[in-house]
């Protein structure tokens, strides 16, 4: 089989795409044959080697793909049946998605849901998943369309954008920051009603600020998160889900007890089954089909590497759809 294999010698990581023994593939009671997949932000920094993702070398990366049973051992899955799976450390410890075929434990996959093609179920990914987590974590802490505009940080990142579509889907007011003129238009074909500019967030910022969001979804953490938190409504909702920005977080607890401000950590990695068959639902449901058109930038498996690298640099807009087979 194809895969993109990740060695390392003499302290050098090499990635290169290579014929790899199916048998040679890690312990799992169900084997998958995949047919698309995706370079998610920490794909591209375990690619790179410029983040400290793989455990164990040699690795497949790709936390996540779709595709289809080869054969499983697993009553709840039937060879031919249509398959995606995200998280649970596949990609990091156990070999992944960016192959022509992967073995995992059953426990770890999701029935494709009905009225998604693998292909689509790509294009959300671990991006779109992680932005379904953030919406609902939103709706749940209270936050609704009447409630104020909504800040979505790293707008016109995988996650980010698909936030966009869903927020806007669900009609409430939002408002995006982003580094990058030229995707502008991007954004606004997403349904973000303002676009403002990265410095906007990137001072020093005082305890409490003018109240401006009703929630925030925040794929950047450090000073940007910083910089939000102050500006919350009453009883306003962040849901942080990135690092990009930096892991450190500089603020006071005032926002937290003057305002009751709510900030949710959202992990995706290891969401519960039933969870996620919620969000996959969710996804089916609100995103609309021009999503698909927008926010997707399509590749074969030997450019995996490449579009890492293009990625972290922030010449990527959207979801990087990989095309495995």
């Amino acid at each position: 089989m194809q895969a993109l294999f990740l060695e390392q010698i003499e302290g050098t990581m090499s990635a290169t795409v290579k014929d790899v023994s199916a048998d040679a593939l890690p312990a799992g009671n169900v084997s998958i044959d995949v047919d698309w997949s995706g370079i998610n932000y920490k794909d591209a920094l375990a690619i790179t080697g410029k983040g400290k993702i793989i455990r164990t070398f040699p690795m497949i990366p790709g936390i996540d793909f779709s595709g289809t049973v080869h054969k499983s051992e697993d009553p709840r899955f039937h060879t031919g049946q249509s398959v995606l799976l995200t998280g649970w450390g596949v990609g990091e410890t156990h070999w992944g998605g960016l192959a022509e075929q992967a073995r995992v434990n059953a426990e770890w996959l999701v029935p494709l849901p009905e009225g998604l093609t693998a292909r689509n179920a790509m294009i959300i990914g671990t991006a779109g998943f992680t932005a379904m987590l953030c919406v609902m974590a939103l709706e749940e802490g209270g936050i609704t369309p009447e409630n104020g505009e909504i800040l979505v940080t790293g707008a016109s990142g995988g996650v980010g954008s698909t936030a966009i579509a869903l927020l806007n889907a669900l009609g409430y007011r939002v408002v995006a920051v982003s580094g990058r003129n030229h995707t502008h238009d991007y954004l606004y074909q997403l349904g973000a009603s303002e676009i403002l500019p990265r410095s906007d967030f990137s001072g020093d910022s005082r305890p409490l600020e003018k109240q401006r969001w009703a929630g925030v979804i925040d794929t950047a953490g450090g000073v940007l998160l910083a910089n939000v938190l102050p500006q919350m409504h009453y009883n306003g909702v962040v849901a942080a889900c990135g690092l990009a920005g930096g892991f450190a977080l500089s603020t006071t607890v005032m926002p937290f007890i003057l305002r009751n401000v709510r900030l949710q950590g959202i992990d995706s990695v290891m969401v519960p089954a039933v969870r996620r068959t919620e969000v996959w639902k969710r996804l089916v449901k609100t995103l609309p089909t021009s999503f698909y058109q927008q926010a997707t930038t399509e590749i074969p498996l030997a450019q995996a590497a490449d579009f890492a690298a293009k990625l972290l640099n922030n010449d990527i807009t959207g979801r990087v759809l990989v095309r495995i087979r």
